[in-house]
């Protein structure tokens, strides 16, 4: 079973970070197998937070979609490709498909054989050609071998259904020569001195010593089987490799274990195949998908932190198994299909609530762990001077500092000081760097926020951040978008916004103009958001 993966939101701060962390440590600790990861950039604030505290970053985290790895096809379904026909036939009917994958000696893909293929091969194959492995033929033919000086038969099959001497007189035997022969001995004879490529006696019969002698001087192959004539030339054709009736390789009917089983069920309902063979990156067999089965499929479990909207989540979220939900914000519009852990608290950061479910499930915490989770604390908190700090954030912000070994003032300054330089960021990436969208009715808006201490910056290009905000909001279909720089010294924000946000922000705020600031609003869950839905409704 994949580990549970463990993640925060879209445009992850520090808190988001540390969180899924922090959770996964305890849950491992309980005895899960647990992952955090990340679902976009690590930014300048939590890089100094990890780093300091030498914890490594958490792997980035695309998708939980289901893909074809996910669901239960048909593993270890293939045949080789010098494998007989008969043999693939069998093995068809053994598993009760309709369709085999073919690998070569390496498990590489080299196409796909169906009974449909080899019925065609049986009535309109090429009767007269033998391709075939010498074990293949003897095992086909349920023949002894008498003579074997090749490994591989390739040649054209006779059978000796004439008298002898009309057979002789009128066929002039050649080395690529595969002959069927009874009790003839003056064909058998002919055969093993023209050194014929194989000779197959039916009916049981007896060479001659003598003629064994030939046909070892002139290395003749040689089997014996049970079967008549008839039967014999009947299976021969079946003890072809099956390699002789590939097509020439057919990429639209593979499909890859990472592929996504939603793109898949499209794709396949265009091309209407049964079979899919399932590769892996390096073009290896794994098996054999067959469309026309309702397979089981293992959802990824996920767990999440610090949000709870759709919106704010991993791509394919609908798609996975939510197992846990920890957050500290208001209710979003994530369904489960059945009953779940969730845990909500009124504090000031998911790192709180997680700091008492490691007191609940009595595990100690280290050092490191200690030291995230107080830089998630301090960063939503804005080192304890948010509105949305409670007593209960102090209280756990006292004793995480003590287990980490740190004044966490001091140590909160120099964590916004590195993780406020704009220093090397694009427009962009200064908008994107919390950036979060909340549904309002059939409408979205977006509301990003920035700590920094160089309001001055992006007061110098304030017409590239509005043309900047207004462009996101027409490309990805916002409402309108906010953009909150909060200065942590002065404990207040500046506040920039595209068109539409005018009247609600000059009736919530009051405002002058683009880049007006509000002493004390620092708070974008407390705060912004609240005051912007209540002009909205």
């Amino acid at each position: 079973m994949s580990k549970i993966s463990i993640f925060g939101h879209q445009n992850p701060d520090t808190d988001s970070i540390t969180s899924a962390i922090s959770l996964s440590y305890l849950k491992n600790k309980l005895g899960l197998d647990t992952e955090a990861r990340v679902l976009g950039h690590v930014n300048k604030e939590t890089s100094y937070a990890l780093n300091y505290f030498g914890v490594k970053e958490p792997k980035y985290l695309n998708d939980v979609k289901v893909q074809i790895k996910n669901i239960e096809y048909l593993k270890g379904v293939s045949e080789n490709k010098n494998a007989s026909i008969k043999d693939v036939y069998d093995y068809l009917i053994e598993k009760g498909i309709t369709g085999s994958p073919i690998v070569d000696n390496d498990d590489n893909y080299v196409g796909i054989v169906t009974l449909k293929d080899i019925a065609k091969e049986i009535i309109s194959g090429d009767a007269e050609k033998l391709n075939a492995l010498y074990d293949n033929v003897k095992d086909v033919l349920e023949a002894e071998e008498i003579l074997k000086f090749d490994d591989v038969i390739n040649g054209e099959i006779l059978v000796a259904a004439y008298r002898s001497t009309n057979f002789l007189s009128n066929i002039d035997l050649k080395k690529d020569n595969v002959l069927i022969v009874g009790d003839r001995h003056s064909i058998i004879e002919n055969a093993v001195e023209k050194g014929i490529k194989l000779l197959i006696i039916t009916g049981d019969n007896d060479i001659k010593e003598s003629h064994l002698e030939i046909a070892k001087k002139n290395k003749v192959n040689i089997i014996k089987t049970h079967l008549d004539s008839y039967h014999t030339s009947k299976l021969i054709n079946l003890s072809n490799s099956v390699s002789t009736i590939l097509k020439e390789e057919d990429n639209s009917k593979v499909i890859h274990e990472n592929d996504y089983y939603d793109e898949f069920l499209v794709y396949a309902k265009k091309l209407k195949h049964n079979n899919y063979p399932v590769l892996n990156s390096k073009g290896k067999c794994l098996g054999l998908f067959r469309i026309t089965e309702n397979p089981t499929i293992n959802k990824k479990d996920v767990m999440l932190v610090d949000h709870q909207e759709k919106d704010q989540s991993v791509l394919g979220l609908d798609e996975a198994n939510i197992l846990e939900i920890v957050d500290h914000h208001k209710i979003g519009d994530i369904n489960t299909a059945s009953p779940i852990n969730f845990r909500n608290m009124t504090v000031g950061s998911c790192n709180t609530i997680i700091a008492y479910l490691y007191e609940e499930n009595n595990v100690e915490i280290p050092k490191d762990i200690a030291g995230v989770m107080l830089s998630g604390i301090l960063s939503d908190t804005l080192c304890l001077k948010s509105p949305t700090t409670t007593q209960i954030d102090r209280e756990v912000v006292e004793k995480l500092s003590k287990i980490a070994g740190v004044d966490y003032e001091k140590y909160a300054f120099d964590m916004f000081k590195a993780g406020t330089s704009l220093e090397g960021l694009t427009i962009e990436e200064v908008i994107k760097s919390d950036f979060k969208a909340f549904p309002v009715g059939d409408e979205k808006i977006a509301i990003t926020q920035v700590m920094t201490l160089d309001y001055d910056k992006i007061e110098e290009k304030m017409d590239e951040y509005l043309a900047k905000l207004e462009e996101i909001k027409e490309k990805d279909g916002y409402k309108f978008v906010v953009l909150c720089i909060t200065d942590i010294l002065k404990n207040g924000s500046y506040i920039l916004y595209t068109k539409d946000a005018y009247q609600v922000l000059n009736n919530a705020y009051n405002l002058d103009k683009e880049g007006f600031y509000v002493q004390d609003l620092v708070s974008r869950k407390k705060q912004i958001l609240p005051a912007i839905l209540s002009e909205l409704n």
